[in-house]
């Protein structure tokens, strides 16, 4: 994060914005130079990608869907914004402690003998160690003591648009978040792929909610994509890995995605219109719910 903060300084907080008098490296403005630029970058990378993902890759039909709430969108926008000030004072303390030297972030390629290999390995192993992190970390909040207080707002969209990938409790959304923070404070990793992969891990945050529930055939056993993440809001005790499936598996929560066996939501909608009980724009007749449950009905929690 210090990249970030170094050019903030450069560009616009020395010249423009702290006097003259506060030290680049004062505790202080650093403290809140963080919180201002985690803010910023959190509501641009959130409210930028998703939509941007809204717009060109999000199903509108899914808006059809029994199960998509009345105002919806605007309302996982608003749960989002207004959580994510939160999430982010833990998060900047975190930052602090990178920005002062405590992590293993490095900035040269060339400090580790291994050089680009290494680049790699931990790109690698990032992504391994952060899904099996949050794997634990989100079967912990479905626990029955824990799951009301904390991670039941997030499973209030059934059927989510991309702007539901950050409407999160706060305590909800920063544990989630946790195993990115906590990793280069345990393994060494190049400050630019840290960034790179951040942003990553908010796009891949967002497709998991976007409702394209195409995954290429040889991956669908082993990428935990936008079918499998709708059948854990849909159907709670499965899918609860962030990038591959390997967890689930091991954990006995693998489910293989109802959108990808003809029984999605989108495959609800169809029938539901189909024997008239949906309207073109709205739900008629199921009063807003659906009837079945075999296809793409959800386990009440």
């Amino acid at each position: 994060m210090d990249l970030v903060l170094n050019v903030a300084d450069h560009y616009v907080l020395t010249p423009y914005v702290y006097p003259a008098s506060w030290s680049e490296d004062g505790t202080l403005r650093q403290i809140l130079s963080l919180l201002v630029l985690t803010n910023l970058g959190a509501l641009v990378l959130y409210l930028g990608l998703g939509a941007i993902s809204y717009y060109l890759v999000f199903d509108h039909r899914l808006m059809k869907h029994p199960h998509f709430l009345e105002n919806q969108v605007q309302r996982e926008i608003k749960y989002a914004v207004t959580s994510l000030p939160w999430i982010s004072i833990p998060t900047v303390a975190l930052f602090f402690a990178e920005v002062r030297g405590y992590s293993k972030l490095y900035d040269n390629v060339s400090d580790y003998s291994m050089g680009w290999p290494m680049v790699f390995l931990s790109m690698v192993s990032f992504l391994l160690f952060t899904d099996m992190c949050i794997y634990w970390i989100h079967r912990f909040l479905h626990h029955k003591l824990i799951y009301k207080l904390f991670h039941k707002p997030h499973h209030v969209w059934k059927v989510a648009s991309p702007f539901a990938s950050h409407a999160f409790h706060p305590v909800d959304g920063f544990l989630q978040g946790l195993p990115y923070h906590i990793y280069p404070f345990l393994f060494p990793l190049h400050k630019v792929l840290y960034l790179a992969l951040y942003v990553f891990v908010n796009i891949w945050t967002i497709s998991i909610h976007d409702g394209d529930y195409w995954v290429p055939g040889p991956l669908v056993e082993v990428i935990n994509g936008a079918a499998h993440h709708t059948d854990h809001h849909l159907f709670f005790d499965y899918n609860y890995g962030q990038y591959f499936t390997l967890w689930d598996r091991l954990g006995g929560s693998y489910r293989h995605p109802s959108a990808l066996a003809g029984k999605g939501p989108l495959d609800l909608i169809k029938r539901l219109i189909a024997e008239g009980k949906l309207g073109p724009d709205k739900a008629t007749a199921t009063g807003g719910r659906s009837n079945g449950h075999n296809e793409a009905s959800c386990k009440e929690e």
